[in-house]
């Protein structure tokens, strides 16, 4: 018995020993520590920001105008030749000479463009209505780079009192001329057509909320004659009679108004509704095997 147990603990021992060899030979590798912030670095962070320390689970804001965004390579932004067109019809809105396609792109800022893009741009110039191209008389073949360019206004030739006087006085009808036509050519013409209104030499028409000139006519100032002051009072107290009782003087010369008296059409009589006719069935009889059944038998009463 003894030597059993004996055998068992002999056993265990060398099991134990063979484990503790195992663990022996396992090496633990182990992160190190942390270094503790140094004082030197402390005292440069309270100078550097409002005196307290960042921790260091602090999230760091990147600053606005160091984030990068994605922008186009090219807008295009005033580069397109409509766009050009535009700005040179504006600028020789106001110019009285014609001018070059150098001058134009001068203004325009346009004299770096390559030589290609240049030329698309003068025949666009070329093709619009607003612009007119006054070709060079000394130069047998034009090109794209000869001529001057003026602004066409919609009222072509108006650009001062005259003109205008002109203008109105070729007309063959007796059609107005608009003042947003004229400012066109003529951007400050409503001082011109102030003192010309003035003068009874031309009728204007104006907005009735600025007064500003809208529509012009040809007048003529021997037609005008000056009213004395004191008719014009005398004439404005007088009466006018009311719409009835012009209603009633009219009927009573036998004469028709030009406007019908409103209590006639109240007191109108209504007119008669039409009745409906009655419809008549045209359709055809369905029921044609229970005649027998729906005869009159009443004279058969005893």
């Amino acid at each position: 018995m003894s030597s059993s147990l004996e055998r068992q603990q002999a056993s265990f021992m060398s099991s134990m020993s063979a484990a503790s060899s195992k663990l022996a030979g396992t090496k633990r590798t182990l992160a190190p520590p942390s270094p503790s912030p140094s004082v030197g670095s402390v005292a440069s962070a309270i100078a550097a920001g409002n005196g307290t320390p960042r921790k260091a689970t602090d999230r760091v804001d990147t600053p606005a105008h160091n984030i990068v965004y994605s922008q186009p390579a090219a807008t295009g932004t005033g580069l397109n030749i409509i766009t050009q067109v535009t700005y040179a019809i504006a600028w020789l809105r106001g110019k009285d000479e014609p001018r070059t396609y150098l001058e134009i792109l001068g203004h325009l800022s346009g004299l770096h463009w390559s030589p290609s893009y240049q030329e698309e741009f003068v025949e666009a110039m070329r093709r619009t209505r607003e612009i007119q191209w006054i070709p060079d008389p000394n130069l047998s073949e034009q090109t794209w780079q000869s001529g001057t360019y003026l602004h066409r206004p919609k009222v072509p030739g108006v650009r001062n009192k005259t003109q205008l006087l002109a203008y109105l006085q070729k007309k063959t009808d007796a059609s107005c001329v608009g003042v947003k036509e004229l400012k066109d050519g003529w951007p400050d013409c409503e001082k011109a057509i102030n003192e010309l209104e003035a003068e009874h030499k031309i009728l204007v028409i104006r907005v009735k909320k600025e007064g500003s000139p809208r529509y012009v006519w040809l007048d003529d100032p021997s037609l005008f004659h000056e009213v004395d002051p004191e008719l014009k009072v005398m004439w404005q107290k007088v009466e006018v009679p009311g719409t009835d009782t012009i209603v009633q003087r009219l009927k009573a010369a036998s004469q028709k108004p030009a406007s019908e008296d409103p209590r006639d059409k109240m007191t109108a009589a209504p007119k008669a509704e039409k009745k409906k006719r009655a419809q008549r069935r045209t359709g055809k009889a369905t029921n044609t095997h229970m005649e027998h059944l729906l005869k009159d038998y009443s004279h058969m009463k005893r």
